[in-house]
């Protein structure tokens, strides 16, 4: 027998329904945000990504060379290839853009609980906006996601850093420019690593001052208020009084969007894509498991790296169905779905074809019908009725077939109403509203 791929799930119906639940909440939400949704191909030139993406998820890459010669990938995320849709046609689009979109990714890693090889993401991003107020905006449609889906502040936090804010300390403190993304790659990996592996990484970046780097490092990763955060800026010149401010306006903005209570600053968070440039963040959860929820920030030089010479700056975010899934489960927040029919009909074998024409306009009406697929008499059609969950069924005895009507059993109340044919229809639309015969 064959299995499915390792890292790789199979939906059937329910786990489909769940997961669709998930996708009808992300669009329910960013379209009060005003997003439009977009999709792109989930193959993409090789180099899209070995070019931009950075060493960890370009070793991660499922690629190949397709029978015309070119190297190509399966997306590992959707970035890199916004940011060349935008950068053919970035002349025309009407700024801000605010566009949306969930669809499959692929990741060679290990798998293991919350992580697989082939993943579902939401992906926001507004670009051509430099306005902080477009990071707010973004920060907000993702506690906007969490609430509508039934989490709260006590539920998830937001962690909330700064990539320009890092350079200035990591200058402050030394750190060349070319020693900065080995740097703060490095920092983005010492959540996950030891002590005593990150000073060993530190010192071959650092020969011979990995301790003194790993003290400094290790006094900025414990900031966690605007304050101490605010005094360490102001020994970083005429630019950390700039980004103070601009830590404030933003820290303003998330309070005017009333979501303050969702969002902590936490300089651990330095995020390990390369093209980040400003402010960024990840979501966790904040009891349980603490799993890591959602990510994203500004990587406002990503656009003009791909086009050669059109600069958009832009920001966006990322929830990966997994995690995500996990999270709410262990909440009982993800809804129980049974895929029960509206209408259930029964009628007897011989009179099948004549019961059809019913099937066909209670089905036009948007009704959900099912019916026996084979002859079957009316004892059995009725335990077949049961078993579907249909909440109404439909008889067409000879009685009712004689007088050109129809009797609807409620099966929950198990009240029956007989009715005309030609008033099916609306008879059913009257329950409908009213929740079912009296």
């Amino acid at each position: 027998m064959f299995e499915n791929l390792p890292g790789f799930r199979d939906f059937p119906p329910e786990a489909c329904a769940r997961r669709n639940h998930l996708f009808r909440v992300f669009r329910t939400v960013a379209r009060a945000f005003h997003f439009s949704e977009y999709d792109a191909p989930i193959l993409e030139p090789l180099d899209l990504y070995v070019e931009k993406s950075g060493e960890e998820i370009v070793g991660q890459l499922f690629h190949f060379e397709d029978k015309g010669g070119r190297r190509v990938a399966l997306r590992p995320e959707l970035t890199p290839t916004l940011a060349r849709m935008v950068a053919a046609k970035a002349n025309a689009l009407p700024k801000p853009i605010k566009w949306y979109n969930i669809g499959e990714h692929f990741r060679y890693e290990r798998p293991q609980k919350g992580r697989g090889r082939s993943f579902y993401q939401f992906n926001a991003d507004l670009l051509g906006e430099t306005n902080l107020q477009a990071d707010a905006e973004l920060i907000a449609l993702l506690v906007g996601i969490f609430e509508t889906l039934g989490l709260s502040s006590k539920d998830f936090k937001i962690r909330l850093s700064d990539r320009t804010t890092w350079v200035l300390f990591l200058n402050n403190i030394g750190i060349t420019e070319e020693q900065r993304p080995a740097v703060l790659d490095c920092i983005d990996k010492s959540e996950r690593r030891k002590p005593e592996q990150t000073l060993e990484v530190l010192e071959k970046i650092l020969p011979g001052k990995s301790e003194e780097i790993f003290s400094e490092v290790n006094k900025i990763k414990e900031i966690n208020s605007l304050d101490s955060l605010k005094v360490r800026l102001s020994n970083c010149g005429k630019d950390g009084e700039n980004r103070s401010d601009e830590w404030s306006s933003l820290l303003q903005s998330l309070e005017g969007h009333g979501i303050e209570d969702c969002i902590k600053i936490d300089l651990s968070i330095v995020r390990g894509l390369a093209y980040y440039t400003g402010f960024v963040y990840e979501a966790f959860e904040a009891s349980g498991e603490g799993r890591a929820l959602a990510g994203g920030g500004r990587y406002d030089h990503l656009v003009k790296k791909l086009s050669g010479n059109v600069d958009v700056p832009a920001a966006g975010f990322a929830i990966g169905d997994m995690t995500l899934s996990d999270c709410l489960e262990s909440k009982g927040l993800l809804p129980n779905y049974v895929t029960a029919p509206d209408l259930y009909l029964l009628c007897g074998p011989e009179d099948k074809i004549l019961g059809l024409p019913i099937i066909a306009r209670c089905r036009k009406a948007g009704f959900s019908v099912s019916h026996s697929l084979k002859h079957a008499a009316f004892g059995k059609q009725f335990k077949e009725a049961g078993k579907s969950g249909a909440r109404f069924g439909l008889i067409l005895g000879e009685d009712e077939l004689s007088k050109d009507e129809i009797k609807i059993k409620d099966f929950r109340s198990g009240n029956e109403k007989t009715v005309t044919q030609k008033n099916l229809i609306a008879e059913l639309e009257n329950f409908d509203e009213s929740g079912g015969i009296s």
